[in-house]
C-alpha cells in the first residue's frame, strides 16, 4: 500500500459510491415545487383546516402583558412554564392551533410516535414528577404531557388559540411590542418570544389537477378520522374497508401511518420517490426499577449525553443506548487506528456509514417476502442524506396482498378526478393521503413566523436576515429590542437529534434573562452592533462546506432538495456542523452570570 493511502476506501466503498450516484441521478430533475403554507392559496387552504377542534367565536381582545409567546408547542409552553416558575407576571400564549402541543397537536395520524426516547424527549419530567411508561412515546401521550405542563403552570386559560399573528411591531415610545392578530386582537407586550417551531409548515406538492380530485384527500398533519374511521390512539380505520387508498410519500409520517392503512383499507398503494432507511424500533416498557436511584438532574444529564454522543464528542458511557446512538453514533465517531491523520477520519466514517446501510438493506431482504419489492425498498445513499426512521411494522406491511408499492423516482406527476398518475400510469383511488412532510429545518425564522416582524425604524426581520441569520447566541437580534427567539436550526445556535433538549435550554435561558432584566429595572434591551458582529463572525468561521457530501445524496429536504449551493455560512451552528452544545451552553451560563448583560445596549 502506498504511503498515505487510505485503507478505509476499498472496493466496497467505491462500488457503493457508484450505486448511490445511479440512484441519485434517477431522482434528480423532478419537479419539487410545493404550495407554501405561509401564503396559502384556495387549494392549500382546505388542507390546513383544523379537523380536531371547532373554532370558537370570541370578541377581539385588547391587552397589555409582560410576555407574549407566539407558539404553544413544546418551546412555547416550557418557556411559559419557566417564566411562571421565576415569578414573571402576565404571560400569554398565541397559536394558530386549537390547543397546545405544536407539532403534536397537528400530527395525530394513526401510528404517530416519537423515535427519540421518551425519557429525554418529553420535557420537564422531573418537574412534573413523571416517568414515561415506555421507552418511546406515542403522539397522544406527548400532546397530553405538554398540555399537563401548560395546565400546571396556568398557561391555558389566557392562551389565544385558533389565532394567527398578522404583525409584530416594536413601539419605541411605549417600549412595547404591538402584536395584531387575524381575530382583531391588539396585544401589547414588554417582551415578545418567537417560539414558532420548525418542521411545522405543511408542504403540499404543486401537482397539476390537485384541485380536481373528487375523492377524500388530506395531509397527514390534518388527519381526517371522519373519512378513515378510528381516532387518535385508535388505529382501527374501519371506514376504509371498502376503499382504495393512496399515500404519497415515504418519510417518517408515511412509515408510521402505512401499517394502519395497510391493515384497514381494501387496497393501499404507496407512491415512493425515495426509499427510507428504516431500522428496528425495539420499543419496550419502562423497567420497574428505572426510577430507583435516579438523582436530581438525571434527565438533563441523559439529554447532554445523547446530544454530545451524536455530535461526535467523547462520552464515558452511552446512557440512552438506542438506534440513534447505535447507528449514527458509529458514523460520527468511527473507530480509527491510533495516529490516523485527521484528513483520513472522514473515510473511516464513510466505511462505518456503508456498514450501517448494509445492515438496513439486509433487514429489508429478510423481512419483505417478494425480492423485487424488497429491492425497490432498499435505500442506496449515505445514512444522513435523508432522515432515517425506526419502525417494526412498516416493512412487513408490504407482505400484505392488498398493499402495492409504486416506485416512481420522478414522483407522482398529476392528480385527476379519480386518482393520480405516476410513471405515466393512472391509479384509481377513493382516498388520497399526502404524507409529504414539512418545509425543511433550514427554513428561515421570518418565514416560519409567518408574519412581518418589524423592529426599530421600521426594519423588517425578513429584510435584515435576507442574507442569513444575524443574532447574539442564536436568541437575540439587533434592531429588535426585547425580542427573544427560541433556538432553532439555521439560527446560529446549536442543533440536536433531540430538539427538546435545545428547546428546554432555550426556555431556561430566555426565562432567566427576562427575570434578570426585570430585577435590574431594564426598560429596553437591544443587541450591540459589535457583539452581534462578533457572534456572526464566529458562526461563519466555524462553518464547514458540505457540498461534496450533499451532492452525493439523493435529493431530500436535508440536502436542500438536491441543491447544496443553498448552504449559508451565516445559518450554521455554533461550533460547526453538529454544533458544540457544551460550548454554547457554557457561553450562555457565563453571559447570564455576568452583572451587566454583556453585549446589550440597555435603557433603564
Amino acid at each position: 500500500m502506498a504511503h498515505g493511502a487510505d485503507p478505509a476506501v476499498d472496493g466496497d466503498t467505491l462500488a457503493a459510491r457508484q450505486r448511490y450516484a445511479v440512484e441519485r441521478d434517477r431522482r434528480t430533475g423532478a419537479d419539487r415545487s410545493f404550495l407554501g403554507e405561509t401564503a396559502p392559496d384556495a387549494v392549500l387552504a382546505r388542507y390546513l383546516t383544523d379537523p380536531f377542534t371547532p373554532v370558537a367565536e370570541r370578541m377581539p381582545i385588547v391587552d397589555d402583558v409582560d410576555v407574549l409567546i407566539v407558539g404553544a408547542g413544546i418551546a412555547g409552553v416550557v418557556t411559559g412554564a419557566q417564566l411562571r416558575r421565576r415569578g414573571v407576571g402576565s404571560v400569554r400564549l398565541v397559536d394558530v392551533a386549537g390547543g397546545v402541543g405544536g407539532t403534536w397537536y397537528w400530527n395525530r395520524y394513526p401510528g404517530v410516535m416519537c423515535d427519540v426516547e421518551s425519557y429525554i424527549y418529553l420535557p420537564m419530567l422531573e418537574e412534573m414528577g413523571v416517568v414515561p411508561p415506555r421507552k418511546y412515546a406515542q403522539g397522544e401521550e406527548i400532546r397530553q404531557h405538554v398540555k399537563a405542563i401548560a395546565q400546571a403552570h396556568d398557561l391555558v386559560d389566557d392562551a389565544l388559540f385558533h389565532t394567527r399573528v398578522v404583525e409584530s411591531r416594536w413601539d419605541e415610545v411605549a417600549a412595547r411590542w404591538i402584536v395584531s392578530t387575524d381575530r382583531g386582537d391588539v396585544l401589547r407586550a414588554r417582551y415578545l418570544v418567537m417560539a414558532v417551531g420548525f418542521l411545522n409548515l405543511v408542504k403540499l406538492p404543486a401537482l397539476p389537477g390537485l384541485e380536481t380530485f373528487r375523492g377524500a384527500s388530506f395531509h397527514s398533519a390534518r388527519w381526517d378520522y371522519g373519512v378513515t374511521g378510528g381516532a387518535p390512539g385508535d388505529d382501527r380505520l374501519t371506514a376504509l374497508a371498502d376503499k382504495a387508498v393512496g399515500v404519497i410519500g415515504t418519510g417518517a409520517s408515511a412509515v408510521q401511518c402505512v401499517p394502519a392503512l395497510g391493515a384497514s383499507a381494501r387496497r393501499l398503494i404507496v407512491f415512493q420517490r425515495t426509499p427510507t432507511a428504516v431500522g428496528p424500533r425495539d420499543d419496550r416498557p419502562t423497567p420497574p426499577d428505572f426510577a430507583d436511584g435516579l438523582r436530581p438532574g438525571w434527565q438533563r444529564e441523559r439529554m447532554d449525553n445523547f446530544t454530545a454522543l451524536l455530535a461526535g464528542q467523547p462520552v464515558e458511557r452511552d446512557l440512552v443506548d438506542d438506534a440513534w446512538t447505535h447507528y449514527l453514533g458509529r458514523i460520527v465517531s468511527p473507530t480509527v487506528p491510533p495516529g490516523t491523520p485527521p484528513e483520513q477520519v472522514a473515510a473511516y466514517s464513510e466505511a462505518a456509514d456503508l456498514a450501517v446501510m448494509e445492515e438496513h438493506r439486509a433487514r429489508i431482504a429478510a423481512v419483505v417476502d417478494d425480492p423485487a419489492v424488497a429491492e425497490v425498498l432498499m435505500p442506496h445513499y449515505r445514512y444522513m442524506c435523508r432522515r432515517p426512521c425506526f419502525h417494526d411494522g412498516y416493512l412487513p406491511t408490504f407482505n400484505r396482498p392488498n398493499v402495492t408499492l409504486v416506485d416512481c423516482p420522478q414522483g407522482v406527476t398529476a392528480v385527476t378526478e379519480t386518482g393520480v398518475v405516476a410513471n405515466g400510469e393512472h391509479h384509481d383511488l377513493d382516498v388520497l393521503v399526502f404524507a409529504t412532510g414539512f418545509e425543511a429545518e433550514v427554513t428561515p425564522l421570518w418565514r416560519r413566523a409567518g408574519h412581518p416582524i418589524i423592529g426599530r425604524g421600521g426594519i423588517e426581520l425578513a429584510d435584515e436576515w435576507r442574507d442569513g441569520a444575524q443574532t447574539l447566541h442564536g436568541i437575540l437580534t439587533r434592531g429588535f429590542p426585547n425580542l427573544f427567539l427560541s433556538p432553532s436550526p439555521a439560527q446560529q445556535g446549536v442543533g440536536s437529534t433531540n430538539h427538546t433538549h435545545i428547546m428546554v435550554t432555550g426556555a431556561d435561558h430566555i426565562a432567566e434573562t427576562i427575570a434578570k432584566l426585570d430585577a435590574a429595572g431594564v426598560r429596553i434591551a437591544d443587541v450591540g452592533a459589535a457583539a452581534q458582529a462578533d457572534w456572526v463572525a464566529r458562526i461563519e468561521a466555524a462553518f464547514r462546506d458540505r457540498t461534496e457530501y450533499l451532492s452525493s445524496c439523493t435529493p431530500s429536504r436535508i440536502t436542500y432538495d438536491g441543491d447544496p449551493t443553498r448552504q449559508n455560512p451565516r445559518n450554521a451552528s455554533f461550533g460547526g456542523f453538529g454544533g458544540d452544545y457544551p460550548g454554547w451552553t457554557a457561553i450562555l451560563d457565563e453571559w447570564r452570570a455576568a452583572p451587566d448583560f454583556p453585549g446589550l445596549e440597555i435603557e433603564r
